[in-house]
């Protein structure tokens, strides 16, 4: 289980001083709805590293930084003491949902999505969404994470969601009329 950081990148982006990394260029698309325009390769949201820079937009950073702080670090507590770094398993890319061959584009696609599957605890511990989820000793604290995330992202998906989330939580900021997505 990879526990590296993301290092090299100092700086605060998206004008909040709580969410570090860099500007990048423009993602052009490979497929048609895919790209990334004003992009950011974020390092680091409210102090909590990420094991791997995440390529998104900035409203997808602030929603990220803004669940740390209201649903992550709560929920995590003293725990372990306290909380390290996001395993982040998959950002910018350019596919479909699902990566099923004739499907809508997937917002990783547009840089409006992030993936992550484990919370990475300062003790050295690690409360992974595959096995911690139906666990007594994780389970509510994931729980309350995943909850945490319905608002700051339009689309929120875990383990109860489908098969291909057992192992990680899916956040987009992607926005439907009938209000945040979460499953």
């Amino acid at each position: 289980m990879s526990k590296r950081v993301a290092k090299g990148l100092q700086g605060s982006v998206c004008g909040n001083p709580n969410i570090r990394g860099e500007k990048i260029s423009r993602i052009p698309a490979k497929l048609r709805g895919c790209g990334l325009d004003n992009g950011v390769k974020v390092t680091e949201v409210s102090g909590v590293a990420l094991t791997q820079h995440a390529k998104i937009d900035c409203n997808t950073a602030k929603a990220l930084n803004a669940w740390v702080e209201k649903g992550v670090k709560p929920a995590v507590g003293r725990r372990g003491g306290g909380v390290k770094s996001l395993k982040v398993v998959a950002h910018y890319a350019c596919r479909t949902r699902n990566n099923k061959r004739g499907g809508k584009i997937s917002e990783h696609g547009r840089g409006r999505a992030v993936d992550i599957a484990a919370i990475n605890l300062k003790d050295g511990s690690s409360m992974t969404v595959l096995k911690g989820w139906r666990s007594a000793k994780n389970g509510p604290a994931l729980k309350k994470m995943h909850k945490a995330a319905c608002g700051p992202f339009g689309t929120v998906l875990g383990p109860n969601a489908n098969r291909y989330h057992q192992d990680h939580f899916h956040f987009d900021t992607a926005r439907y009329r009938s209000g945040t997505y979460c499953r």
